[in-house]
């Protein structure tokens, strides 16, 4: 099993909406910057993060991405589910076809797995993972470097200008 680009880039981009946009909407330059994500990326995943209602859109001016439910109500499940990723560890994506059209001997093994996987990751919230302490001391180094960004093409900018 292994979950793709897809699903970790859109579990960690919720993740940093969470943490961000609780007093205003956060944009997607904003998380792509962070997380050095690519922007163009960030919009093909929060089109479907938008259409599961995980996330809601705000228009105009000040505008950005907000969540779409509390933290606590966010499953990390929801969010790879809501990009289409599978957390199926068989070869057969459950089909049951995994040998020559027929059942392997280690099928079941890794059905079972599978579901282990979903109910764990059932078990976490956004706000769980918010909660925990390593998050918050890497969210504050990424502020402070997306600062020191800032900063410096606006130090570049009035330079050249």
């Amino acid at each position: 099993m292994k979950l793709t680009t897809k699903g970790r880039y859109a579990v960690t981009a919720m993740l940093d909406l969470a943490i961000h946009g609780d007093r205003e909407p956060v944009t997607l330059s904003d998380i792509s910057v962070r997380q050095d994500i690519s922007l163009s990326y960030l919009e093909q995943l929060f089109a479907r993060l938008r259409r599961s209602e995980l996330v809601r859109s705000v228009r105009g001016p000040g505008g950005g991405y907000r969540l779409g439910r509390e933290t606590h109500k966010i499953a990390i499940v929801d969010i790879i589910d809501a990009v289409d990723e599978s957390v199926d560890a068989t070869r057969c994506l459950g089909q049951g076809n995994c040998q020559q059209g027929e059942i392997c001997l280690t099928h079941h093994l890794w059905e079972d797995l599978s579901q282990q996987i979903h109910e764990f990751l059932s078990g976490i919230s956004l706000a769980d993972l918010m909660a925990r302490h390593e998050v918050k001391h890497i969210a504050h180094g990424q502020d402070e470097r997306r600062e020191l960004i800032i900063r410096d093409m606006r130090t570049s900018s009035c330079a050249s200008a």
